[in-house]
């Protein structure tokens, strides 16, 4: 085994010194990564402000400016120093501190509490890559609701070989409580992964306010049990609720000082909370109950040392747009109409499915009440025969996944979810 770098070294004895439980919770990988702060970054920011500075490899015009292009410099409005040029491996410093004010705006029970600053990565699958490196090793296990995002496999199976455990959902209408716990208590306590996803893909279904109290009695006692869990909250699609009733903040307000073996780690951005698809900007944040500034200062160098091993940085031009975006005058009414017609089909799916009772003799339809889709699971005919008879016969087109139909009514003009259902239905009903 190779010797671990002593910059990596100085940050497990920070970590160790802080919470010994958290540096047991990072993989041997993560035990391993450092920020390379003595490096070529060290150096060239030693050199920043002196006379003359041969440090960056970056290009520059003779008056300091970034060497560009005036076609791309034409094409979005924003300063090439901060646009054009390498955003630091942390991300924009700036976009790092507003993104931890909107956490707290849209989730007030942060609000002058003690938690980590956000670490720019390449949007969310990177963040949920760059945990998998900082918290997995191979073998080891993520455990998660079987109806889950395709992509984990991915991520988790294919690149960190590790296992993906599952548990039950639903039941009785409602997320599967006894199920996660009898999954996160399974086996010896120790070193444990969990992942949640709400408003959850594919289902598009968030915890009520009601089972999020039931969520932090059963986390609470897995850790008092002696479990180190380390809790990724994949927030994707983070503040699209529609319900009342439904929880409204991420359940990281509530795992983030509950126990002190309890790691919260927020996976969050912009590009389905503001529509950004190909913008390719994520954050990681973490949390610990009594967490210090050392602890975090120091998980995130090692987030911002494998993103500097693995991408080297997030797009500067995204963050840059997204500064400008953020502090825009009509920022939140836009965001606000956006959500809007995202919450009217919504609306729409569930008195479609009230007015048409016969639905239910083939398919039942998963509770959703938030996201971007819904799922149906069909009865007496095979989702894959029916997307092809969709395709084939009636010009749908819908995902199988996990066994059931998926429906992405965010992508799906309003007036065409009724023929929508109506084919479906029909669909199915050619089969049997």
């Amino acid at each position: 085994m190779s010797t671990i770098n002593a910059q990596a070294t100085e940050l497990n004895e920070t970590i160790s010194a802080a919470y010994p439980q958290v540096l047991d919770m990072l993989s041997a990988r993560g035990q391993s990564i450092f920020f390379p702060a003595k490096g070529i970054l060290g150096q060239s920011a030693e050199a920043k402000g002196k006379e003359i500075n041969a440090t960056i490899g970056t290009a520059l015009e003779d008056d300091g400016s970034p060497l560009c292009l005036s076609c791309v410099k034409e094409l979005v409005d924003v300063d090439p120093a901060v646009g054009l040029l390498y955003a630091p491996s942390y991300g924009n410093p700036t976009l790092r501190d507003t993104w931890k004010s909107m956490m707290e705006k849209k989730n007030p029970s942060l609000v002058d509490k003690s938690f980590g600053r956000p670490v720019v990565t390449q949007a969310l699958t990177h963040a949920l890559s760059i945990a998998g490196y900082l918290f997995l090793d191979e073998g080891e296990e993520v455990i998660m609701p079987d109806l889950y995002w395709g992509n984990y496999n991915l991520i988790f199976k294919e690149h960190f070989r590790a296992g993906i455990r599952t548990f039950n959902t639903f039941q009785d209408g409602g997320f599967d409580m006894a199920a996660l716990g009898e999954a996160v208590n399974a086996g010896d306590p120790g070193k444990k992964v969990l992942l949640l996803n709400f408003p959850n893909n594919p289902t598009g279904y968030t915890l009520t306010k009601a089972e999020v109290v039931t969520l932090r009695e059963t986390l609470l006692k897995a850790a008092e049990a002696g479990n180190k869990l380390t809790v990724l909250i994949d927030d994707a699609y983070f503040g699209l609720v529609y319900e009342d009733g439904v929880y409204e903040e991420s359940i990281f307000v509530d795992l983030f000082d509950l126990h002190e073996n309890i790691l919260a780690v927020k996976l969050d951005g912009p590009t389905k909370e503001d529509y950004v698809w190909g913008f390719r900007v994520g954050f990681i944040t973490y949390a610990i109950k009594g967490g210090t500034q050392e602890l975090y200062t120091a998980l995130e160098a090692k987030t911002a040392g494998a993103i500097r091993g693995n991408i080297s940085n997030a797009p500067a031009i995204s963050q840059a747009i997204l500064l400008k975006a953020f502090t825009h005058p009509e920022y939140d009414a836009q965001k606000r109409e956006k959500y809007t017609t995202l919450k009217a089909r919504c609306t729409k799916l569930t008195a479609i499915l009230k007015a048409y009772p016969e639905y239910s003799e083939a398919f039942e339809a998963l509770p959703f009440n938030s996201g971007y889709f819904m799922c149906v699971r069909l009865k007496g005919a095979d989702p894959e025969a029916v997307r092809q008879v969709l395709l084939k016969d009636y010009s749908t087109g819908l995902i199988v996944a996990s066994g059931l139909l998926r429906v992405a009514f965010s992508s799906t003009p309003i007036d065409k979810l009724e023929p929508l259902f109506s084919n479906l239905y029909q669909a199915i009903c050619s089969l049997k």
